[in-house]
């Protein structure tokens, strides 16, 4: 009997003991993530599967070590994953080691739309700023190449853009508005404006003993009112001994000095008005086009004097394909930044969604026909959504069904991918993502250290697949 009972207790408190351990996931042992047959061999020799729809942009990268001449642009697009500008900052930095710094690309001014942006640089404003994200139902608004709305009625701003990362400092900036209207000028300093006048002569009258506000007002030729208004006086009683403020009818010259910014040459292109210096810029100022009655801001385009890669991010928190597709301009505005490669980084929204993984293939191939219809023939790279865990304890099973999806469809849709979701171990890795630090607390964001790691990789791989790109040729 008392061996019965201490077999019962070891159980009892051996059960108790492994339902404390909450904070790690499920894992289903059979979601390992290698089940693309098919594509395992084109992974292991250049990371990212079907390369040889980068060839074109290859070749360009190649051109520009030799000789010097050619600005590549990459375009990358996703949602919160995107935004922060973690991962993106550490594939930029990576990338233009290698290939060369042509400026840091599209910038955006999310601290006026009150949200988490880039920290390499700054915006501020003196005034407020509306606006309004694609992840909202659809709304007739200027949501373009930002993925977010920012607009203001009235005048009377002033917008001040710092560089923070002394890297991206710039010589030309691009300002992109709906439909390309003159919306904004820019400044890069102010000039002071003296205008001569006159004011009336104040002296001071100290009150006699018997003195009332009358006879003053009189003396002075002035009325009754002007006196209690110069000196805030609720009544006509005054007090013997105390001074009063006169504003007398004489008169005396006066300066009057106000600052006021100096507007920038603009030149237009049919996507954009831009300013070109000679001299790299740290600051800027975009101020009010005097002529326009909106102002409703899009983006704007850094970049420098030098040959090399441009790696611009757009990002959403929140977004899914879907949204971006609401809104043509969007698509619209996308041939502004000249893209050699478009990388989407899209998905996980969608799993929150519990959207099939057709229903996401159908969205992310309606999203490829928009860019295309803009005559764009852009090369494209699908990042598979990282492991994630739903409402953070459930296998995030949409994910991985996403992953395998877009993999089947590249060759025959052309673009090429990088499986993020694998290597970071698919879900059978998730946990060693958390006790890494690699995932943050609900189980769906990375933390910093964990979106520069996908960043790394994501460098790694582009490099090794342009090097064997080079081994070919």
């Amino acid at each position: 009997m008392n061996r019965l009972i201490i077999f019962f207790c070891c159980l009892f408190f051996s059960t108790n003991d492994k339902a404390k351990d909450t904070d790690s996931p499920p894992i289903i042992k059979n979601m390992v993530h290698k089940a693309h047959t098919a594509a395992v061999d084109s992974f292991s020799q250049d990371r990212i599967y079907n390369a040889e729809a980068l060839e074109r942009v290859f070749e360009k990268l190649k051109d520009n070590e030799s000789n010097n001449n050619q600005k590549i642009n990459i375009v990358h697009i996703g949602d919160s994953h995107i935004q922060g500008d973690l991962m993106t900052n550490d594939i930029r930095k990576n990338l233009q080691r290698k290939f060369g710094n042509a400026g840091r690309g599209l910038v955006f001014p999310y601290q006026l739309a009150k949200t988490n942006g880039s920290y390499n640089e700054r915006f501020y404003s003196n005034r407020s700023w509306e606006s309004y994200r694609n992840i909202h139902p659809f709304k007739s608004l200027p949501i373009g190449l930002s993925g977010i709305a920012l607009w203001r009625d009235t005048n009377g701003f002033a917008v001040e853009l710092n560089i923070k990362d002394a890297d991206y400092k710039f010589n030309s900036i691009q300002i992109i508005t709906p439909q390309n209207q003159d919306m904004f000028d820019l400044a890069i300093s102010s000039q002071t404006k003296t205008i001569q006048s006159t004011e009336r002569k104040i002296i001071t009258h100290k009150i006699k003993k018997g003195e009332a506000i009358s006879t003053i007002a009189d003396k002075y030729n002035i009325s009754i009112a002007e006196i209690r208004r110069e000196n805030h006086l609720k009544s006509n009683n005054i007090r013997a001994g105390r001074t009063l403020k006169i504003l007398t009818n004489e008169t005396k010259p006066r300066n009057i000095t106000s600052s006021e910014f100096v507007p920038l040459d603009l030149q237009s292109d049919s996507n954009c008005h831009y300013y070109h210096s000679d001299k790299a810029l740290d600051k800027i100022f975009l101020i009010p086009n005097k002529k326009a009655s909106k102002y409703e801001l899009n983006g704007l385009v850094l970049e420098k004097d030098n040959s090399g890669l441009i790696y611009s991010s757009i990002g959403v928190n929140g977004a899914k394909f879907s949204d971006y597709n609401k809104y043509p301009l969007f698509f619209e505005q996308l041939k502004a930044l000249h893209p050699d490669i478009l990388v989407f980084s899209l998905g996980t929204n969608e799993s929150y969604d519990h959207m099939e993984a057709s229903a996401y293939i159908k969205e992310l191939r309606l999203f490829i026909k928009n860019i295309k219809d803009q005559n764009s023939n852009v090369a494209i790279i699908v990042m598979t959504p990282p492991p994630s865990l739903l409402k953070a304890r459930k296998p995030n099973v949409y994910i991985r069904d996403y992953a395998k999806s877009i993999i089947e469809i590249a060759k025959t849709d052309g673009f090429a991918v990088w499986d993020l979701y694998d290597e970071l171990g698919g879900m059978d890795g998730i946990r060693n993502l958390k006790l890494a630090g690699l995932i943050g607390p609900d189980w769906v964001h990375y933390s910093k250290k964990g979106y520069e790691k996908q960043g790394n990789l994501f460098s790694e791989a582009f490099i090794k697949a342009y090097d064997n790109f080079k081994l070919k040729n």
